[in-house]
């Protein structure tokens, strides 16, 4: 059967995709290589507890705000949905010195100014100043998500001045003050902050949407993936699993069928990516090809950013009081920010805590994940191995990690090591090997301000009908992929 719209990859870009088209009255037909949909919205059971792969919480999602709206449009705001605490859904350690994120934006800025007094630090007025002149930054971002994707063209959103400049330097000019840089940026695992490269609207959409409000999803992300897939097929589409695309036919500078197998064929209209662009281009022949080798290059030379360490904790029934806000543990303001491309140790690093919601409005979490950043570097001697065959001494170097992760988090969180009742840890070469992201990256393609017309991709490529989506083009996260499935949606709908 030939489709209108072939898409390789069930990420959560990709059935968003398909959802939008499908709804459109398009035959869609996804093609996942995985057993389940979802990329990193997938859930595991380990000892009869659900973890969290890459899912998290998400900004943004209450009436009117930028998630709400396109989640309404998917169906997806019926799916048990937890707002977190309103005066701290992210609480920001330094040293032991503890402050709040608070929804609302005058109300951010003035929890962070009276938490820091609490702390005995006096900002000065020229500072205070500075921080709500950011406050009212991050408004009129989140106020004008829908402005910039209805130009319905990422080559404008990089030509515009919030991608052109540096967030670093911004902060720097407008705040005046160390400390509250380093707390604006203590949440880093939102994103990689390389003060060299992170460009100002990267940094301020994605703190925009949770200082509107942020949510977790009771029982995992993966209900967002299998709600999009059933909503597809009750439209008449395809949801294939188990099915890898190993090839992408090209004919007259057009796509005209992915091959999953030896002589088997998908053909389609127009064909949309959810992988990383370097993976589908090495889909593509070179010979006879109307992609050309500087475009390969541009795209394949593109740095990608950290991946992720995670420590999942199965936790022995009604022993660990559940918070409605996360919790990120820094060493100090200093080791924030990745300043001329230091990398701290890992008792060093910067760590965020994630407590499940548990079922039934209890009262104690039954799974804590931890995350903590790792660099392609630190497991790059395993790559060649596959998963659960890499090894005695990577299975040692993950237990060692993990205990330095739990020991710190224990200050806080005291006695949390006697009510491990399982420890489970990843690597980026786990995120690698599920997910098919290059070197495991967490946020996929680095963006440049310095580079902006470079680094943030446009979803059109040179063939006619195959078209890119996911976190590599615009924003990461889920919001950041919600949007970019809207422009690649609606410039595959005009293809028509």
């Amino acid at each position: 059967m030939k489709y209108d719209v072939v898409i390789i990859g069930g990420g959560l870009g990709g059935l968003e995709c398909g959802y939008m088209l499908a709804k459109k009255g398009l035959s869609v037909c996804i093609v996942e290589k995985n057993a389940r949909t979802g990329g990193c919205l997938q859930n595991f059971t380990r000892n009869g507890h659900i973890f969290d792969t890459g899912f998290h919480y998400v900004g943004g999602l209450a009436e009117g705000q930028p998630l709400n709206k396109i989640f309404s449009a998917l169906g997806l705001l019926d799916l048990p949905w937890k707002q977190l605490d309103t005066d701290c859904f992210d609480e920001v350690i330094f040293n032991g010195e503890r402050y709040r994120f608070a929804n609302g934006y005058d109300n951010f800025t003035e929890t962070l100014l009276h938490d820091c007094e609490k702390n005995g630090h006096t900002i000065n007025a020229k500072a205070q100043s500075g921080l709500k002149e950011y406050a009212n930054l991050l408004k009129e971002i989140g106020e004008t998500t829908f402005d910039r994707l209805n130009k319905k063209s990422l080559e404008h959103l990089a030509a515009e001045s919030y991608f052109s400049k540096p967030i670093y330097q911004y902060l720097k000019e407008t705040i005046y003050n160390e400390l509250l840089i380093g707390i604006l940026g203590g949440t880093s695992l939102k994103m990689e902050l390389e003060e060299k490269t992170l460009p100002l609207y990267t940094f301020s959409q994605i703190n925009s949407s949770f200082v509107q409000s942020a949510w977790r999803l009771r029982g995992g992300g993966e209900q967002i993936a299998t709600t999009l897939a059933a909503k597809i097929e009750g439209m008449g589409g395809k949801v294939l699993t188990r099915l890898e695309v190993t090839r992408i036919v090209e004919k007259d500078g057009k796509a005209e069928a992915v091959e999953i197998g030896a002589g088997e064929y998908i053909e389609g209209k127009a064909f949309i990516s959810n992988l990383h662009p370097a993976l589908t281009l090495s889909l593509i022949n070179r010979e006879n090809s109307s992609i050309k080798n500087i475009f390969r290059r541009r795209i394949c030379n593109l740095e990608n950013t950290f991946g992720m360490f995670t420590v999942n904790l199965a936790l022995k029934a009604g022993r660990v009081p559940y918070l409605n806000r996360n919790i990120f543990i820094n060493k100090n303001t200093d080791t924030v920010w990745n300043k001329n491309g230091e990398r701290e140790n890992f008792e060093n690093r910067s760590l965020m805590v994630s407590f499940q919601v548990p079922e039934n409005e209890a009262v104690h979490t039954d799974n804590i994940d931890i995350l903590m950043p790792m660099y392609w570097n630190e497991v790059s001697k395993w790559e060649g191995t596959k998963l659960f065959r890499r090894g005695e001494e990577y299975e040692d170097f993950k237990a060692k990690t993990a205990e330095i992760c739990i020991r710190r988090v224990e200050e806080y969180l005291p006695d949390l090591k006697g009510t491990i009742e399982g420890t489970f840890t990843s690597t980026p070469l786990t995120y690698r090997d599920y997910t098919g992201t290059i070197n495991g990256s967490a946020y996929g393609i680095r963006k440049d301000y310095s580079r902006a017309m470079l680094t943030v991709l446009s979803p059109t490529t040179p063939l006619q009908n195959l078209f890119l989506t996911g976190q590599n083009l615009n924003l990461h996260g889920i919001l950041g992929v919600s949007m970019t499935a809207l422009m690649t949606s609606a410039i595959v709908e005009g293809s028509f």
